[in-house]
């Protein structure tokens, strides 16, 4: 590190403001480029007193979609359906469900609603050996839905994956809705998500809110 004098901090939103004050002590002088998908409020507050100088890339690269984005309360009819239309266009899914425990059992439930689909699914828990075969046969296309955690949130793009069902969707904060709804999108083709909510359940002021903001953006 004795030569360095550009320092890039990607996904900025995944660390502290400890750490990230620590990297800039590698060296005095030492230019700082940090960059996110997700408004971080200490970073935009320092940017409006002008201490950081901020950019705003607003062009999707080309081709690129916005996602069309939907708050549904939770109907087996309505995953089937979004499930037989993106699979009968080439396509593939995500499911999301991050509760580990009841993880076989949905994914044995939409198995038996898809009997002639390859449902796998994924999560942290297991071993690095598994995580990677799973994740490796649903990128080569060899897996029509992939249900999962959250440890999809960052570094997966697949470009065939075009739908993404978030189950219990006002559980999650509102940079971890928009960093896992951009797994899908990758590519040219129109792409759907959806975030469940359990039926018949009044959402909190707050959580409405958070689902709204990532429907309307």
């Amino acid at each position: 590190l004795k030569n360095i004098g550009l320092l890039i901090v990607d996904e900025e939103h995944r660390f502290g403001v400890s750490q990230k004050e620590r990297l800039k002590t590698f060296k005095e002088k030492l230019d700082v480029l940090s960059m996110s998908a997700t408004p971080i409020p200490r970073s935009m507050n320092l940017a409006l007193v002008g201490l950081y100088s901020i950019s705003l890339l607003q062009t999707p690269p080309l081709m690129r979609r916005p996602i069309v984005t939907s708050i549904k309360y939770y109907n087996d009819k309505l995953i089937s359906a979004a499930i037989v239309f993106e699979v009968s266009r080439g396509g593939q899914l995500f499911f999301v469900h991050n509760d580990v425990l009841s993880i076989q059992h949905i994914t044995n439930k939409l198995q038996e609603a898809h009997p002639d689909y390859n449902i796998l699914f994924v999560h942290g828990q297991e071993s690095s050996k598994n995580i990677e075969k799973t994740m490796s046969l649903f990128v080569e296309g060899g897996v029509d839905v992939l249900v999962c955690t959250s440890i999809i949130e960052a570094g997966i793009d697949v470009e065939n994956a075009n739908c993404i069902i978030i189950n219990n969707s006002h559980l999650f904060g509102l940079s971890q809705l928009y960093q896992i709804r951009g797994r899908v999108g990758r590519g040219s083709r129109q792409a759907y998500a959806y975030l469940l909510v359990p039926q018949k359940m009044l959402l909190s002021t707050v959580a409405h809110s958070r689902l709204n903001t990532i429907v309307n953006n």
